[in-house]
Formats: C-alpha cells, structure tokens, sequence
C-alpha cells in the first residue's frame, strides 16, 4: 500500500525505499490554525482506525439549509519528504495519482479538452500555488491563471472572494488535488461560495454551468429537509451536465445534494493493494457506526427513473463510489491552515475522482442526465461486496453486496465505460 502512517504500515515500493535512505525528517501535520472561522475549527479527532487519526475540516452543518464539507485530514502521517514544496525523486504518504489511476484502470493524461469545476464556500488564498505545487511534484502539467488552465471566480463568476477560512481551504486543495491526479490535462475552475449556504452554494454550481463546466463536482452535504424539490429545480438540475455530490461521512443516513435526482452520489470505500489480478481491493468504509461513507433513502428527493432498487421509493444513495477512508488516504498539498504536505480522507476525496473520470470518458450528450451512466454500465464498475456501516432494513442500504448496494452503489470506477452516454 502506498501509504505511510507508522513504521509498521512501511510501503514495499523502491521510490519509498529510497525516501528512507534520504533520511528526510517525518512531519506531523499541526491542528487547525486556532484564529480559524467557527466553520473551520474542530474540537478533537473525528475518528482512528488503523494507526491513523483524523479530524474533519469542518464542523457538521445541523441546520437544514446549512452545508459542511466533508473532508478529513489525518493528523499523524509521517512525511519523508520536505513539510514544503516539491522534492525530487520522492512521493508524499498518501494515495498519489499513479495509485489512483491504477486501482481505477483509468488513462494517464485525461481530461484533455475538458473543463471541470469544483464548488466550495470560502476563500482560500493560496490555491493557486498550492496547486502548483502538488502539480510539480508528481510531474503533472502546469495549471495556472497565466497559461488559461486555471480560474478562481466567486459564486457570480467575478473576483469578489469571500473571506478566508482554513477548513473550507483544506477541502479546496483536496478537491484541486484530486482533479489534477485523475485528470491532468483538464481545465479548472474554482468556484467559491460567498457562504456554506445552500443558497450560495448553489448559486455558484450555476455559475460553474454557465462558465462552461460540463463537469461539477461538489464535495459538501447538510440535512435534507422539504426545500430539496425546490434546491434540485433551482441549482441541480443541468442536463449534458456530470454533476457529483459526496454522499457524506457520517455512515448511514442521507445528505444533500447528494439526494438529488441529478447528481451522482459519490460513496467511499477503503482502498488496499494487494495481490489480486486488479492488484487493488475495495471494501464499505466504516469508522465507526456514526462515521463512514453516507447512505440511506431520502426523506424528500424522488426517486430517479433510471434507479429502479425496491427497497426505498425515494431517492436511494449513492450511486457509485471512490476511495475514502482516510485511514487509506490521498496525498494533498495544503499551506492556508496547513502545513504543507498531508493525507486526506472523506468522500470529498471520491467526488472529484469521480468527476474526473467522467471528464476523461468526454462530455456528455446533451440533455442527458450522467447520474444515469453507471446505470446502463453496471458490468463495467468494480463491484464492492464487503463491509457495512450499520445494521439497518432493507439490509442492502447500509451494507454491501453483489450488484447495487447504498454505501458503494454500483461499485467504483473500472475504466471510462460506466461513465460514458
């Protein structure tokens, strides 16, 4: 496994050799900056599974209308490369996107011709450079303002940014991060949300449509509540548009915007090598039974026409999934609220994969609904069968199993076939 979080979790791969005979200093990445917005600051450790600890970005959105990100920092990866910028001839502990384009089979070099948004509340600073920094170090192509790859606009398409907080940058750098390892050649465009209200950020998924993205990804979730038919019509809904949502890290139970019916619902799972002829293996990420990857029936969404399980007539999440488990995290550089290198967690992780690969599968026809592809592709997604957050009825919500399941849906990216239409 290409992950470090202690010197029993060692990776048998030659470039971390390496890393140990360079005899770079481990780093352990600080907590958050304590001036932090009360949106970013986190209390103690959302979770520990496997040697490694975590804690959220952000608090928990509890009121209906409000959205939290849902991504999780570890906060005891050892580094063996420099806390800053890039270090040649060495990877960061985390998944990079050479393992992420191996477990998935997905091509090197995708997204060309592709202009892919990421949807997030706040202001982060230092995306830009933070951006290039982890472009540089895994030898990916620049993407910047100067050479037309990159955009930062605020939720009207100007350069008004909102305010700066440290939690909200942390998902920013997760999401740029994730985009940049699936789908290199792919324009960006960040969009950041005046707040984390539905409102708002929604307000800013039109604008990232309307800026040319055929692809949205959308790395946050709060309550449902009897609004969403409305929040679906008003924000969501965009035929020959892929638009993903998290389906939350909070194990059984329902977010939206992951509940609309025109968004893929992103699930998590833990992500291990091992010696199967895939070489990678896949299980429901589970932390505990109030921490794990998002799923349920929806209290309030109709049901889609192309999701046809008997076990919930509403809205049934999620759709398909990605790696994560922190505890088997992605790489990602963060210096506003950060220190620089880290590892990531959370299904904020698996909706920019997720976007991403449909980005390399090409643009979707027009008036079509993505969130129906993996539907008339099923064979052509890894099928996760193992592993549970809960116990809960109809079984098949919280647990997986062959063929459709709640956390993992039809299972995760295998090629580009399940996300073409």
């Amino acid at each position: 496994m290409r992950y470090r979080i202690s010197a029993r979790h060692r990776s048998d791969a030659p470039r971390r050799t390496a890393l140990a005979i360079l005899g770079a200093a481990a780093l352990t990445l600080s907590g958050l900056v304590a001036s932090a917005p009360a949106e970013a600051q986190t209390a103690s450790a959302s979770g520990f599974s496997h040697g490694a600890a975590w804690v959220r970005s952000c608090a928990k959105a509890t009121a209906s209308g409000t959205m939290a990100c849902n991504a999780l920092r570890v906060t005891n990866a050892h580094q063996h490369v420099r806390p800053l910028g890039v270090t040649a001839d060495a990877t960061p502990s985390g998944y990079g996107p050479a393992d992420l384009l191996s477990a998935y089979n997905l091509p090197s070099g995708g997204g060309s011709g592709q202009t892919i948004a990421i949807v997030d509340a706040y202001n982060d600073p230092n995306a830009e450079s933070d951006l290039a920094t982890y472009r540089s170090q895994y030898g990916l192509p620049a993407c910047t303002t100067a050479n037309g790859c990159f955009q930062k606009v605020d939720e009207h398409g100007g350069t008004s940014y909102p305010r700066n907080n440290t939690g909200w940058a942390g998902e920013i750098s997760l999401d740029l991060d994730m985009v940049s390892a699936i789908a290199p050649n792919a324009h960006i465009i960040l969009v950041e949300a005046r707040t984390a209200s539905t409102a708002d950020l929604g307000t800013a998924v039109n604008t990232a449509v309307r800026l040319g993205a055929k692809f949205v990804s959308n790395s946050y979730g709060g309550p449902e509540s009897a609004s969403d038919a409305s929040y679906d019509e008003s924000y969501y809904n965009h035929p020959g548009v892929a638009i993903t949502a998290s389906s939350g890290d909070g194990g059984y139970g329902v977010e939206y915007p992951a509940a609309s019916q025109y968004v893929t619902a992103v699930g998590g799972t833990a992500l291990k090598r091992d010696s199967s002829s895939r070489g990678w293996s896949e299980s429901v990420w589970s932390t505990s039974a109030t921490e794990g990857g998002g799923s349920g029936c929806s209290a309030y969404d109709t049901k889609p026409a192309w999701q046809t399980d008997s076990g919930c007539a509403q809205r049934t999440v999620a759709d398909v999934a990605a790696v994560a488990d922190p505890a088997t995290g992605v790489a990602v550089y963060q210096t506003y609220g950060g220190s620089g290198w880290s590892v990531y967690g959370g299904t904020s992780a698996a909706s920019p994969i997720v976007a991403s690969v449909y980005a390399d599968a090409g643009t979707p026809s027009a008036g079509s609904y993505p969130a129906s592809f993996p539907y008339a592709h099923t064979g052509a997604l890894n099928d996760v069968t193992d592993g549970s957050t809960t116990t809960c009825s109809p079984s098949y919500l919280c647990t997986a199993g062959p063929g459709f399941d709640g956390p993992t849906g039809w299972g995760t990216p295998n090629g580009l076939t399940a996300f073409t239409g």
